[in-house]
């Protein structure tokens, strides 16, 4: 096991939180100041479907060969991967309106991929990967306890139009949510969360899928990884900073359910792989498992939690910027996408921490149902609550042992800060010493075996604070400011790593503002930020305009695009947008 991680020490007193005055900047396309030592242009959009359409722009990848952009597009009844030419870039023809923030689009769809009609039984399309002319799509299976499956697809360009031949589908776990390819495309590596059921009456493990590929072409079937011989350990794992949502028994819908076992509470969300190493994000349990690609065998580290009375972040939700510190907050790194590069013969990890919870529900006709079926609580919106990890600060006041924390949730700047219910009692006595918040607010590098080399700290929340005033912390579907920062803040969700002239970047998108960091991370010791992209309208009150909710990011080096420089795509979920930077 590795060695815990633990946050610092907690100080009985508790900063307030005093309100900045800063007035926002104009939106700006790329190139944060005049010294950026990366500076950045937007030079391509599509917008799919029918105009900018939620779901429409989720995943992306690039075929090298064609010079094409790949995207799933879930807004219609079929999910696709869209195929974009990026051949060529007209930027006279995008234009912006008067807040700087480009609308229209210079890129447009020349076919797409049915993937339902090669493969009925599957459902939804989660992620996709391309290594040569071999296409792999993650796909879901049609009901909740189907394993999901990957469809493979030979791309050709065919009377100057790429097309995909399908080859084959390949059984992975249940909900595959992420496939990638290792660095020679000689295996695929499938993330399945294996989520429960809304009832949580069905809880499939998570687990990873290994798919050997031979000469270009794909085993018939996969290699299972799971992580059954880890039952029995979460106290352990707990220890590490890893965090388990299981309560205690209970009947819900006339079964017995909970709680679940370690092989079952381990959903993995993400995998990024170097040489013959695996790394794979446990989102929601704050941690990794490292699964070697030679003999499967797998190790479970926990990262560790974050103390924020050592750093300044906004928990209250006043419609302003309020920085404050708060000793006896401890948030869980709980990284969505990851990714992994070598310095000096040296592989790191470097994590977006976007932070998760668990809520689920079932279906009920009214309360009275809900309450016969074991549920906790009725909503006409979602449904009976089989189960929620999560509680505002507030919730937790009476049982917080430190005055100075009880006082700023009872009411206070943290009466409405996202906790969890379920940890922070660390003796048993019935007292939070601490509260657990999800996700860190930030990106950090890791190194091979889990350890924290760097982390930004409270940097995001603080230059969008800079760049934008009070209408930092927005939301990804409405410009109300300071609308997330009781739960999680921007939440890093998307991540990609590239080199320019030498340097090593690291570009992190986050979901809530729609914005992208740059940092040098060439060294992982000495790191750097540089620059800040966004093209997102940000008027209090108004309909949000440009691209919204970055999902999925491909960078692509100069040497492989069409115009000689290096370039970011972007997929937009919620806007249904794909945004093409270029880099200077």
């Amino acid at each position: 096991m590795k060695k815990t991680l633990l946050a610092l020490a907690i100080s009985p007193v508790l900063l307030v939180g005093c309100q900045i005055a800063i007035q926002p900047t104009s939106p700006v396309q790329g190139n944060d100041n005049a010294t950026a030592a990366l500076k950045a242009e937007l030079v391509g959009r599509a917008t799919l479907g029918a105009g900018a359409s939620e779901g429409a722009a989720e995943i992306v990848q690039f075929h090298t060969a064609s010079q094409r952009i790949l995207a799933i597009n879930s807004s219609g009844p079929q999910p696709v991967v869209e195929i974009i030419p990026a051949t060529e870039f007209n930027t006279g023809a995008l234009t912006a309106d008067a807040e700087g923030v480009v609308n229209n689009a210079n890129l447009a769809s020349e076919n797409s991929i049915d993937l339902r009609a090669d493969n009925p039984a599957l459902s939804d399309a989660n992620s996709i990967a391309v290594h040569g002319d071999l296409l792999a799509v993650a796909m879901a299976g049609a009901q909740h306890a189907d394993d999901g499956a990957v469809m493979f697809y030979q791309l050709a360009m065919q009377n100057g139009v790429l097309t995909a031949s399908y080859i084959k589908s390949v059984t992975a776990g249940n909900l595959p949510d992420m496939v990638t390819f290792n660095e020679t495309g000689t295996k695929v590596v499938v993330a399945n969360e294996g989520e429960p059921s809304g009832d949580y009456t069905f809880d499939p493990e998570g687990s990873v899928s290994v798919i050997d590929v031979v000469n270009g072409v794909p085993a018939d079937t996969a290699t299972q990884v799971n992580f059954r011989a880890f039952n029995g350990l979460q106290a352990e794992l707990e220890a590490q900073g890893m965090y388990f949502a299981s309560p205690e028994q209970r009947v819900i819908n006339g079964q017995s359910v909970f709680p679940s076992t370690v092989a079952q509470d381990l959903e993995p969300e993400y995998v990024t792989v170097k040489g013959d190493t695996a790394w794979v994000a446990l989102q929601e349990n704050n941690g990794f498992a490292i699964v070697n690609l030679n003999d499967y065998s797998v190790r479970i580290v926990g990262l560790g939690l974050k103390d924020w009375g050592q750093y300044d972040m906004d928990a209250y939700e006043d419609g302003q910027v309020g920085f404050a510190r708060y000793p006896g907050i401890v948030g869980m790194y709980q990284p969505d996408t990851i990714a992994a590069y070598t310095v000096n013969g040296q592989t790191y990890v470097v994590t977006a921490n976007e932070g998760d919870s668990r809520e689920y529900f079932f279906p009920a006709t009214d309360a009275a149902d809900c309450q016969a079926k074991g549920g906790l609580e009725f909503s006409t919106k979602d449904g009976c609550l089989a189960f929620i990890d999560e509680a505002k600060a507030s919730a937790l006041a009476a049982n917080i042992e430190d005055p100075a924390l009880a006082a700023a949730a009872n009411g206070g700047t943290l009466n409405k800060l996202l906790v969890s219910q379920l940890r922070g009692d660390n003796d048993g006595d019935g007292k939070y010493e601490q509260l657990f918040a999800y996700g860190a607010r930030s990106f950090s590098i890791f190194d091979a075996s889990g350890n924290l080399v760097f982390d930004s700290g409270d940097q995001l929340e603080k230059i969008s604070a800079e760049k934008h005033g009070n209408a930092f912390n927005n939301d990804e579907d409405a410009n109300a400011g300071d609308s997330r920062s009781a739960n999680k803040g921007p939440e890093p969700e998307a991540l990609a790593l590239g080199e320019v002239d030498g340097r090593t970047y690291a570009f992190v998108g986050t979901e809530r503002m729609g914005t992208i960091f740059v940092y040098d991370i060439t060294d992982p010791a000495n790191v750097s930020y540089v620059n800040y992209l966004y093209n997102r309208g940000l008027v209090e009150g108004a309909s949000i305009t440009g691209d919204m909710a970055p999902e999925g990011m491909k960078f692509v080096p100069a040497a492989d695009s069409a115009t000689g420089k290096a370039q970011l795509i972007v997929g937009n979920e919620i806007s249904g947008s794909v945004s093409v930077w270029q880099f200077n």
